[in-house]
């Protein structure tokens, strides 16, 4: 189950991340538009924090896949192996609740932004916002799944520790 999870978190993530290059790609090519030739568009300006959120929102799971996550490591790293597997269990755990509270909690607001067929409130602006506002409870759903595999590998490393201790 964990290496599923983890799999799907993975290749997620390996293609959000290709959203940073259209992104900067995007921003540049706006900003030559506009300061050479004096051509701006509302909705390629919106489109840059559109993709903006995917990135995020499926990049903050593969950080913690890949544990490129932030952590206090001046104080972790001084700590016996069973504490700092202790500290990930809590870690996780928060993480888990954290981003199933989220996800519930997102669960309207995406619903109200598509009731209303929700669109930019700018003139020329991108429609559909509620697609974009649906990257909150995919993202919190991934992170959830992602901190549970996290918490199954932890589990594994505390009988590897107590099994190496006997």
């Amino acid at each position: 189950m964990k290496e599923g999870i983890e799999r799907v978190v993975d290749l997620v993530g390996r293609a959000a991340s290709w959203l940073a290059l259209v992104i900067v790609v995007l921003m540049a090519v706006n900003v030559v538009l506009r300061y050479l030739f004096s051509i701006g568009s509302v909705w390629a300006q919106e489109l840059e924090w559109h993709l903006l959120a995917p990135l995020i929102m499926f990049g903050i799971p593969y950080a913690l896949l890949k544990g490129d996550h932030v952590r206090v490591d001046v104080f972790f790293e001084k700590f016996k192996p069973m504490n700092q597997q202790y500290v990930e269990v809590v870690s996780q755990v928060l993480g888990i609740a954290i981003a199933l509270l989220f996800l519930w909690l997102s669960f309207a607001y995406v619903q109200q932004s598509y009731s209303i067929g929700e669109t930019s409130s700018d003139p020329g602006g991108l429609p559909y916002r509620w697609f974009l506002k649906a990257m909150l409870p995919m993202g919190f759903a991934l992170l959830a799944l992602q901190s549970f595999a996290t918490l199954l590998g932890v589990f594994v490393k505390i009988r590897q520790i107590r099994g190496a201790a006997s």
